[in-house]
């Protein structure tokens, strides 16, 4: 079974962080935005709530798309790529956030080949994340050095057909996904279909050069359409290669006061 991510074929990038706003989130915390970037007949920003109860600790780290993001989006050809501007109160170790709308999905074909968004979640800068090149002498080299014992969350695997390495697999200026051996849309093809379900939503891993450097929900548009609220426990590896706020849960829900459709990693906690 081979995992391909989204290529980056098509970039939007802004770069400007202005444009910050709060807004009232629940009791005791606010949200901030970042920049927005135009998606579809929207847009798509980021955004972090804080708890002003605790110090301005941060809660949620999230991408926020309006109503209209969801339509006008290519419905064929590669994957287009978008980079998010984070709001300034963003916490570490976050660098880089990116949105990746995959019309066609992506591999394994049949589990996740269905028209979906992968949101990622960096803890690289960009510049470190557009050197993972195959060009780079030391790619395969770098995608075969995985994070060992405690920075491993339990359950979480690359996955590799036969005769492939994990340089095959790895994806360009992403890096190497880690797939949730447990996620109901593969344990068809992982021999259990008695507990199979189709794929709708899920989190991934990203993982380079010994150091996991990025954390993705992945959601099809599909079920964003419901606009369901669900919120699903994320397993975490007893130990971070940096400080900062990381995710134990991952949130999909849609805000009828805002009209706006959020994913989002959070239940942030610290470790140091």
């Amino acid at each position: 079974v081979a995992l391909a991510g989204c290529s980056p074929d098509a970039t939007t990038a802004v770069q400007s962080t202005s444009g910050n706003v709060l807004a009232p989130a629940s009791a005791g915390t606010h949200r901030q935005y970042g920049t927005p970037v135009k998606l579809g007949n929207g847009n798509a920003r980021t955004y972090v709530v804080a708890n002003a109860r605790e110090g301005q600790a941060p809660v949620e780290l999230g991408i926020a798309l309006s109503e209209r993001a969801l339509d006008g989006l290519p419905v064929s050809g590669a994957s287009s790529m978008y980079l998010l501007p984070l709001p300034q109160q963003a916490p570490a170790p976050y660098e880089l956030v990116e949105l990746d709308w995959n019309p066609q999905g992506h591999p394994p074909e049949g589990v996740y080949t269905v028209p979906h968004f992968d949101f990622h979640f960096y803890t690289i800068t960009r510049a470190e994340r557009d050197a993972i090149l195959p060009s780079d002498p030391h790619y395969a080299m770098e995608a075969s050095n995985l994070p060992t014992d405690g920075f491993v969350p339990p359950a979480y695997n690359p996955l590799a057909g036969p005769g492939q390495t994990l340089a095959d697999v790895a994806v360009p200026m992403m890096g190497l996904h880690w797939e949730d051996m447990l996620s109901p849309e593969l344990q068809g093809l992982l021999g259990h279909p008695e507990n199979y379900h189709p794929f709708d939503k899920t989190f991934i891993y990203g993982s380079w050069n010994g150091q996991f450097i990025f954390y993705e929900p992945m959601v099809t548009r599909a079920f964003l359409l419901t606009r369901t609220d669900v919120s699903s426990p994320v397993r975490t590896p007893q130990l971070y290669p940096k400080a900062g706020y990381f995710p134990t849960s991952y949130r999909v829900t849609y805000d009828a006061q805002a009209k706006e459709y959020h994913v989002a990693v959070t239940r942030l906690v610290r470790h140091d």
